[in-house]
């Protein structure tokens, strides 16, 4: 019997511990993101209020264009930054949600960072 534990609950530890680390302030919300084998989804949440300020998600996007994943990824980081820029939020605290960073997590976060958003 294997007592070797799945992916993502390992995932979830390491993303306990990520989380026990940083929090998002009003000042700096914490922008926090969850990839599933089909979509990537973003909030951006004031954990202060307890409070999701903003959320997008690839949902939409995929259907439409038929983009890969990577690059829905990338074209979701710049939607976040130019929303974010909207509602006034500059910097944000990154919470990669215990995914390594790499694909769609690193792809997502520099195309934000391109788009303005400052972590």
């Amino acid at each position: 019997m294997s007592k070797k534990a799945s992916k993502n609950q390992r995932r979830l530890k390491i993303h306990s511990r990520i989380r026990r680390k940083i929090s998002g302030t009003d000042a700096r919300p914490r922008l926090a993101v969850f990839r599933s084998l089909r979509h990537f989804y973003a909030q951006v949440i004031d954990d202060s209020k307890g409070a999701t300020l903003l959320a997008v998600t690839t949902q939409k996007e995929r259907k439409a264009k038929r983009a890969s994943s990577v690059e829905a990824a990338r074209n979701l980081g710049k939607e976040l930054a130019e929303e974010a820029q909207k509602k006034g939020i500059e910097t944000i605290v990154f919470d990669r949600g215990g995914y390594i960073y790499h694909g769609r997590v690193k792809a997502f976060a520099e195309a934000a960072r391109e788009a303005g958003l400052k972590f």
